[in-house]
Order: C-alpha cells, then sequence, then structure tokens
C-alpha cells in the first residue's frame, strides 16, 4: 500500500510523493483476505503482504501511540516480552499476590526473577527486572503467559528494600510506572493501553498459512527430503488451551520444573535436593511421585491426542532452595524440614555454583543421581498407562537436557528404559516412548551422528547452543550488546534472531551429521528463536521439521514458516528458470490473411471542442 501526494496542473498529473502508507496488523489481515476475496492476489502473494511481526497487535495490548509521543522515557532495557502494562510498584512475589488480590494492579521490579517467583508473575501486569536477557527466567516465563516484560534494565536501581531507581527518578512501593514489553521502554505513571483486537479474518489467513506449510517439501544438506514444516508450543499443562487456539499443533517442549514450585511438592523436593543419603532421597522423591504423575496424567489428558515432548528436570538444583543470606526463608526451612539452620546454610551454600548454566544440572543430575530422572519417567509412565486405561489418546515423548556425549545419553536412555518396562509389567502394559535429547552445546552438534544412532530425535535448545557458541552469558550480555549491534559488530541480537555463521552453522553440520547416520531422524526447535522469523526462515532451510515457540508467538511462527516455504519455492523457480540472453529482440509475428481480416480498424478519438493546446514552451514552463 502506498501513499502518495500529486497535483494536477494544465490537465498533466504529476507525482510529489510517495511512500509505503501505515496500517495495522488488522487492518493488513483483512486487506490481504478481501483481496484474495476479490481474486486480485493469490492466497500466497496475500501471506507475503502481512509482517509477521504485525499479528503481535492483535494478539497483545499496546500503549497509545498518540500518548508515547509525547512522554518521555524513563529507561529502556531489553524488550523481552511484547505487550503493554501500567500498576503499582510491587518488589516480591508475595506482594504482587497480596495486592493483586486486593484489586490492585501492580508491576513486578526485581533484580531477577526465579522459579519461586511464578505466582507474582501471574498476579502482576508486568514484570521489570535489572539483569538478565532475553532468554533469563523472566523473559521466558512472561512470552509463555503474554505477559510485558522488560528485562535487562540496567537503570534499574535497589538503594533499599522499600525503592527503587529508575533513570533519575527515584519510586517508593506502590508508586505508579508504565512498561512497554515490545519497545522495552519504561514510563512514570499509567499511561493509556490499546487492548489487542483480534479480527475474524485471522484465522482464514492463518489457514493458508497452514496449508502452505502442510505441503511443503524441500532436500536438506543431508540429501533427505522433508515433507511438511510444523509449529508448535513450549508450554505446560494451564498454558496448552491456549497454545492450541492459537494453532499449535502440539507441544514441542513440557517443562517439568515449574511443577515442583507447587505448595504440594516443594518441601519434599527441597528434602531431596538437602538429603545426606541415596535412602534418603530416595524416600522423598516416593512422595513426590503420585503428585507428578497426576501432573503428567493432566498433560496428556490436555493433549487431546496431540504429541506432547516432555524435557526432564534441566534447571540447577540451588534454584529450589532459598538464597544464601535469605535468613528469613532458611529458618523457615529448617522449621519444615527439621534441620538445624546452620547445618542448611552449609548446604545451600554447597549448592552455588560460580557458572550455573554451565554446572550441575539437566543430565548431569541424572548422572549423579540417576534416581530423579528415575521418579520422572515412573511418573510419566504410570499416567500414561492410567491414559490408556481410561482410552484417552496419547503420544508421549521423552527429552533429556544438555547431553553432551552418547555416552550420555545411552547411560540415562537406559535407566529410563529400565522403568518403563518395570512399569508395563506392573500395569500389564505395552507401552514405548520415543526417547530423544536436546542439542544445546557444540560437542553435542559435532557428534550428531553417534547421538543419532542413540537417540529417536533431536530437539535445538537454541539458548543455551547460543550462549556456548558465542561465550556470550544469557544473563549478562544485556550490558553490552547494544553495542555489538548499533555498532556493526553483530547484525541482530544473537538471542533474539539466530546467527547462522555461529549456532545456526553447527545446526547445519547436526542435521547432516544425524540424518547421515539416522535418515528418519526428526529436528525441531524448543529455543526462544523458535517463535523469530528470521530465525524460523533459517530452520526451514537448515530442514528442520517443526518450530516449537511460546503460545503467543504462535500465530506470529504460522504466518513465518509459511512465508519461508513460498520465497523458498519462489527461489527455486527463479533458479529454474532459463536465462534470457541479453540484445536479442524477439521476432515480429507475420501477420495471416485470417488475422488481418478479424483485425478491425480502431477510429482515432474525436477532439473535444475548445480544449486548449499546450505549447512546448508552456509544457517546460509547468515542469519548473
Amino acid at each position: 500500500m502506498q501513499d502518495m501526494e500529486f497535483t494536477v496542473e494544465e490537465g498533466k498529473l504529476y507525482m510529489l510523493q510517495c511512500r509505503n502508507g501505515k496500517r495495522t496488523g488488522a487492518a493488513a489481515v483483512k486487506m490481504a483476505v478481501d483481496m484474495v476475496g476479490e481474486k486480485l492476489i493469490t492466497k500466497e502473494q496475500a501471506l507475503l503482504r502481512v509482517e509477521p511481526e504485525q499479528l503481535d497487535q492483535l494478539l497483545h495490548p499496546a500503549l497509545d501511540p498518540k500518548v508515547v509521543k509525547t512522554e518521555k522515557e524513563l529507561a529502556k532495557g531489553l524488550n523481552a516480552s511484547p505487550g503493554a502494562g501500567s500498576g503499582q510498584v510491587v518488589f516480591t512475589a508475595d506482594e504482587a499476590e497480596a495486592w493483586a488480590k486486593d484489586g490492585k494492579k501492580v508491576i513486578l521490579v526485581r533484580k531477577e526473577t526465579s522459579p519461586e517467583d511464578i505466582a507474582g508473575m501471574v498476579a502482576a501486569q508486568g514484570i521489570l527486572t535489572s539483569t538478565g536477557g532475553r532468554t533469563s527466567h523472566a523473559a521466558v516465563v512472561a512470552r509463555g503467559m503474554g505477559k510485558p516484560c522488560v528485562s535487562g534494565c540496567d537503570a534499574v536501581k535497589f538503594p533499599n528494600e522499600n525503592e527503587v531507581v529508575i533513570g533519575d527518578t527515584t519510586f517508593k512501593k506502590g508508586d505508579n510506572i508504565t512498561i512497554d514489553g515490545t519497545t522495552g521502554k519504561v514510563y512514570a505513571g499509567v499511561l493509556p493501553v490499546v487492548p489487542a483486537t483480534i479480527s475474524g479474518e485471522l484465522e482464514t489467513f492463518l489457514g493458508w498459512a497452514d496449508d502452505v506449510r502442510a505441503k511443503s517439501t524441500r532436500v536438506t544438506a543431508s540429501g533427505n527430503k522433508v515433507k511438511g514444516f510444523d509449529v508448535l508450543a513450549n508450554a505446560e499443562q494451564n498454558e496448552a488451551p491456549l497454545a492450541f487456539k492459537f494453532g499449535a499443533n502440539g507441544i514441542g517442549l513440557c517443562r517439568t520444573e515449574h511443577m515442583f514450585f507447587d505448595p504440594a511438592k516443594l518441601p519434599f523436593f527441597r528434602n531431596m535436593i538437602l538429603a545426606d543419603s541415596t535412602e534418603e532421597r530416595k524416600e522423598a522423591l516416593k512422595k513426590i511421585l503420585p503428585l507428578q504423575k497426576d501432573d503428567f496424567f493432566g498433560i496428556i489428558k490436555a493433549m487431546d491426542g496431540r504429541a506432547v515432548t516432555i524435557r526432564l528436570l534441566d534447571p540447577p538444583l540451588n534454584e529450589f532452595v532459598p538464597k544464601p543470606g535469605a535468613k528469613a526463608e532458611i529458618e523457615q526451612l529448617a522449621r519444615d524440614t527439621g534441620k538445624d539452620v546452620s547445618e542448611l546454610t552449609v548446604k545451600i551454600n554447597a549448592l552455588q555454583e560460580a557458572n550455573p548454566m554451565l554446572g550441575h544440572r539437566g543430565v548431569r543430575v541424572a548422572i549423579t543421581y540417576p534416581e530423579v530422572y528415575e521418579m520422572q519417567v515412573e511418573a510419566i509412565a504410570l499416567a500414561t498407562a492410567e491414559a490408556e486405561k481410561k482410552g484417552i489418546e496419547h503420544d508421549v515423548r521423552i527429552m533429556i537436557p544438555n547431553v553432551i556425549s552418547v555416552n550420555e545419553f545411552v547411560r540415562v536412555r537406559d535407566q529410563a528404559l529400565a522403568v518403563i518396562e518395570k512399569v508395563n509389567q506392573q500395569k500389564g502394559t505395552d507401552l514405548k516412548f520415543q526417547i530423544g535429547t536436546m542439542i544445546e552445546f557444540p560437542r553435542a552438534a559435532l557428534t550428531a551422528d553417534k547421538i543419532a544412532q542413540e537417540a529417536d530425535f533431536f530437539s535445538f535448545g537454541t539458548n543455551d547452543l547460543t550462549q556456548t557458541t558465542l561465550g556470550f552469558s544469557r544473563d549478562d550480555y544485556g550490558k553490552f550488546v547494544d553495542c555489538y549491534t548499533k555498532g556493526n559488530l553483530l547484525e541482530e541480537d544473537p538471542f533474539k534472531q539466530l546467527d547462522p555463521e555461529g549456532p545456526g552453522a553447527l545446526m547445519r553440520i547436526a542435521e547432516e551429521k544425524g540424518r547421515s547416520a539416522k535418515s528418519n531422524l526428526h529436528l525441531g526447535i524448543c529455543g526462544e528463536h523458535g517463535g523469530d522469523p528470521a530465525s524460523i526462515a533459517l530452520c526451514y532451510d537448515i530442514g528442520l521439521n517443526y518450530v516449537s515457540c511460546s503460545p503467543f508467538r504462535v500465530p506470529i511462527a504460522r504466518l513465518a514458516a509459511a512465508q519461508a516455504v513460498i520465497k523458498a519455492n519462489l527461489a527455486e523457480k527463479a533458479e529454474k528458470a532459463p536465462a534470457k540472453r541479453p540484445g536479442r529482440k524477439p521476432a515480429a509475428k507475420k501477420e495471416t490473411k485470417a488475422s488481418a481480416k478479424k483485425t478491425t480498424a480502431k477510429k482515432a478519438p474525436a477532439k473535444k471542442a475548445g480544449a486548449k493546446k499546450t505549447t512546448k514552451a508552456g509544457a517546460k514552463k509547468t515542469r519548473k
């Protein structure tokens, strides 16, 4: 669509200015659907006329653009989760919950968030953190919830427990601020918010995108033909219905760590972490098993036959206990567990790590404490057995995180198979599960041919793959990434858009090596890049079977994936088209007598009486 300025002078049309016209996401979708209905353009052309990010306007509330022009921002951080929200400043998850119950709108402002802050994040209108990046806990959880989040805002300082300094302005607990997760900007006071508007044409439009993806085929670097390009969601049981409403065909990543923060499970899980012996750990895990089984049964039931990939415990264990120095929380934990405060303090300090993202987490926990994953696998198998007996369809897949070698994978996979066989004998079932791994580290990508001989599928965890390939801490890179992008050292924020020469290149190696060992190896992505349009195009080009992203990114991914297919098809056609030889004019057609007879002479249009003739001099004058 063009916005044009013109004038007509002495019967001549003069173009004065021409620029791309601005339109909302809703308008762009409606125009595309209407033009297909009027047979002016094809469905494929319509899909290319809407930018995927424009769909955000249909899914998230936004600040009134007229008001934003007149307001001065206090600070700017990373635009970690789109949307806008206003509310009173609170500093803890407990405050957010309590104030929200009283009917107050709040913004949770913290240095960082952790899994134990989930309830407060649910209650808040938005989250603002002074540290962390686009893959930090606050950012990932906020995107899953569809809440605005600004992370890594280093202009946010905490002088004491009841105040925060944002830029040059001090706010007390209860003061109002507004955050814009789409731009990363923070404002003082309450700014008006424009609610999201979902148009009736959106599902029609995205239905065309789904058809394009389903019919797609491509040949990858490994020489294998891949059909279709699916869109799944990163979601848990409570988020699954929303993901399916937005068009996800299944769950590509179901995280299990948040389940342990359920008040019914957390005391037992903490007892397991703080246990002095294997027997103590197993005793604590026995109490969690039936609760975890109920969790997984709920997930399977919510899937309604769709596939779900359940990732076994991933984060470091120190995330589940109070932080060192949190005296009140440690004292409460001592009362709950019956342990001495000084003893607990020593254990909690021992759990701390200099670099926890590269520490005792994921598969490494299963290597040192195999009973943890064994409990989770048993709960998955028991839940699936119950679903089968109740006639509920199931397609459950088990994913092992943080693998760097085939030996690690085989050991944990074999432990899981032994547990599944035990459940089959107990329940009289014949359950079989696909067991795969995440590819999150360079060594795993470089040895993908060996791992593929044992694994049923790969899922690229691109948050960690980016971190370990570039050497950027995903929680600290926000301090310097702007200097890299603005200084043209990096084209884009690598945690927002996949770097094709870094983790993208490793993914190509893993695809080629993996499918050289197993031609039908299923490949996907479950990192946050799975909802970024440019990254989705790269994933299609590499040959992935699917992308998986946060529920609110699913519509964007559906469109971006279809556009990747259409553009790849157009490029392929352009390559196959014969090149035109320059300098040769096509031979003129000889007119046959028959065609000459059919051709009727056209009369020149009669000149209008009284029309002025434009002189050459006059024409020149007009052009000045």
